[in-house]
């Protein structure tokens, strides 16, 4: 595919050229998307800028990056951001036990003079140097440009956040010892975040913007019955159901999409097919987290099976 061609594509996969075989593809990979997430993802692929998704946990924001590392085939590079996160954990370090294992050997050797000059040189060299992940998924030769998670970038500090508006800008990194790394093409970048603080308005609006909410009755079940095919009708239901319930409740951790295929998967593992007041105190512990959330809802689990 030439230059120009290629970069009409942007990255899409083969075989997508609008939105809604984007949602076929997605299906395919076990990613139930409604059409507006479909066209985010459609777009940011087709425009190549990041895409930024924020919702609760468990919805589904990092599974939409492990979906489209599959669909490209492609490697998923992933940041897991934190609480005091700096360059050194996400784009590159120097292997300090290695640079002074070096200098020891060249003691050791009783290296002088111009050689030990040399040696000294050699200390900040690509050598020495370990990629993280931004510098990996900027550094990355393929067919397809990786798939870049930057993950529960909410946990992330102030100053972080602005590395990362940096960093997507233009999608290079300097290195004061070595020099100016750029990316051949951008990386696929994905943003994710669980909403426990506000992400500043300038990283956001170098991104294309998708909330994830909670689905539907009728999506959960579908999502369901895709994700976890051994599940029988009625029981898919109930589950989805009770989570819809649960939800509703004040509950110190509400449960995700994520929780209703754990709570499914346990139930199917004990041979259930249907949902009764014993399975639910049996398998709380795959739906709700929390203990005072499992006692809460315990004493009202009749109210979950009402309707079912």
């Amino acid at each position: 595919m030439s230059e120009a061609a290629n970069g009409r594509r942007g990255a899409l996969p083969p075989g997508v050229s609008r939105s809604g075989e984007m949602r076929e593809r997605l299906r395919e990979g076990s990613y139930l998307a409604g059409e507006g997430l479909a066209t985010a993802i459609f777009l940011a692929l087709k425009l190549q800028k990041p895409l930024f998704l924020e919702g609760e946990a468990g919805v589904g924001k990092t599974e939409v990056a492990k979906v489209l590392s599959r669909m490209l085939r492609t490697p998923l590079i992933r940041l897991q951001c934190y609480e005091g996160i700096d360059v050194n954990q996400a784009v590159y370090e120097w292997d300090y036990a290695r640079q002074l294992l070096h200098i020891r050997t060249a003691e050791a050797l009783g290296t002088a003079g111009e050689d030990r000059s040399r040696l000294e040189d050699e200390l900040y060299t690509r050598r020495f140097l370990v990629n993280r992940p931004l510098l990996q998924a900027i550094e990355h030769h393929g067919e397809a440009p990786p798939v870049l998670l930057i993950d529960e970038v909410d946990r992330a500090d102030d100053e972080f956040e602005a590395y990362l508006l940096e960093i997507l800008s233009d999608y290079s990194v300097t290195i004061p010892e070595i020099g100016t790394v750029r990316a051949e093409r951008p990386p696929v970048a994905i943003l994710t975040s669980n909403r426990t603080r506000e992400v500043h308005d300038a990283l956001k609006r170098r991104c294309l913007y998708f909330f994830i909410d909670h689905p539907d009755m009728e999506r959960e079940v579908e999502i369901v019955r895709l994700r976890v095919p051994e599940a029988e009708e009625r029981l898919a239901r109930q589950v989805a159901r009770a989570v819809q319930r649960l939800r509703g409740m004040d509950l110190y951790k509400p449960p995700g999409v994520a929780e209703t295929l754990d709570w499914t998967e346990a139930l199917v593992a004990l041979g259930a097919k249907e949902l009764d007041e014993g399975m639910i105190e049996a398998t709380m512990g795959s739906v709700l987290k929390y203990h005072e959330d499992q006692q809460r809802v315990l004493v009202q689990s009749l109210n979950l099976l009402a309707g079912s």
